[in-house]
């Protein structure tokens, strides 16, 4: 779970979660670990935990505050994750690594039990965000170049002083230092902090009501509907955003799935879009999931689009599998070719970059260089961070 505005993939988590072992429920001005930290307001959600924006009255800043689910194994996922971002924080005193900080980590008590809470830094919005505030056209090669380099740091640094592994390396997971929109950035709009609950506040088991959100869910609705008619009218124009100004600095987030490279937890990494062919087909895995996860990023930065989509296909089990015989023959002829694609072509990835997305051949053939051996088949032949900050296209 990524301390980001982004997080969580619905409208919110719903109410059937706030139960025992489940969620529990902030209000604005909600007080943790003796008061030191103060609810401001929620930045997201996810399957183990939601996360608020906090003031901390002892350091007077801002930081995300991770409150996970009461349940035991989600308290002992938050353990996990608490050890690893631990060591990262030890062995980067000057926050100079490109990798989220943890601050403080508490049990709160509440009405669903024992809450483990994670205190992080806090950072802005996801390269996800990014991409999609530029509605996905790709924002520049120079902005990637800066952004990579960013994550190469973080990724040298887990990978070679800590030996830890990501495995979920996507753009949901690395977060700008700040947020795209001033007016949202604590610091930058001089928000003051709210020290107690506002009167009047509501006072429920749930940190909204359910016409609070039957009336989200409505507003959100009339105006896709309103947009919808203004573009079949002809009057809906779409503005250029620019991203002069935004602050590309970044960091790596979100260390729940992550492990040490000689204490693998699960072969059921990364997200699949993301995800390296040796984790696909089982052989095991090294520092090298996370280059492949990296040059994904990168491309999906470079032009909005994602390298690889994946559909969703029907579950079998081992035994389906081993019983359903091959099919081989029904595929393929006896070359080697499929029967039925006849028309499918190989294009080398430079071309698709000067005849899809435009790019000038010149910046198309130093981006293929640079992203091509990262996507090499096999893990080993994979450049490593540490050999990525030194590539030349990254120095331009």
């Amino acid at each position: 779970m990524s301390c980001s505005p982004s997080s969580g993939s619905g409208e919110d988590e719903g109410v059937d979660a706030y139960r025992k072992g489940g969620y529990h429920a902030v209000r604005v001005g909600d007080a943790f670990a003796g008061g030191r930290y103060v609810a401001q307001r929620k930045l997201g959600w996810g399957h183990f935990s939601t996360v608020w924006l906090a003031y901390d009255t002892l350091s007077s800043k801002f930081v995300a505050l991770k409150i996970q689910k009461s349940a035991k194994e989600y308290t002992q996922a938050a353990l996990h994750e608490t050890e690893l971002l631990s060591a990262i924080a030890d062995g980067d005193p000057s926050n100079s690594k490109c990798v989220v900080r943890l601050l403080d980590h508490f049990m709160h008590a509440g009405p669903n039990g024992q809450h483990y809470c994670l205190v992080v830094e806090s950072l802005g919005d996801s390269l996800l965000r990014l991409i999609r505030y530029n509605r996905n056209k790709g924002i520049g090669l120079n902005r990637v170049k800066t952004i990579c380099g960013s994550i190469l740091v973080g990724l040298d640094y887990l990978h070679r002083e800590l030996g830890i592994i990501h495995t979920d390396l996507k753009p949901e997971n690395v977060l700008l230092v700040s947020t795209i929109n001033p007016a949202k950035d604590p610091v930058r709009s001089k928000f003051t902090p709210i020290l107690e609950r506002p009167e009047g506040y509501p006072n429920s088991g749930y940190p909204f009501s359910m016409n609070q959100k039957k009336l989200k869910i409505m507003t959100r609705r009339a105006l896709v509907k309103i947009s919808k008619r203004r573009m079949s009218m002809g009057g809906y124009v779409e503005m250029e955003r620019s991203l002069d100004g935004i602050d590309l600095r970044c960091k790596v987030v979100d260390f729940g799935n992550a492990c040490l490279f000689d204490k693998q937890i699960s072969d059921d990494i990364q997200t699949r879009q993301y995800r390296a062919p040796e984790v696909i087909i089982g052989l095991g895995y090294s520092f090298s999931v996370d280059m492949w996860s990296f040059a994904c990023i990168a491309f999906e930065l470079a032009t909005g689009d994602l390298l690889f989509a994946p559909k969703n296909s029907p579950e079998f089990t081992e035994d389906e599998i081993a019983t359903a015989g091959s099919r081989s023959k029904d595929l393929f002829d006896r070359y080697g070719d499929l029967k039925r694609i006849r028309r499918l072509k190989f294009l080398r990835l430079d071309r698709l970059l000067v005849d899809k997305y435009k790019f000038s051949e010149t910046d198309a053939n130093s981006f293929m260089e640079f992203l091509c051996p990262l996507l090499d088949f096999d893990p080993e032949k994979r450049p490593t961070a540490a050999q990525c900050l030194q590539h030349p296209w990254l120095n331009e």
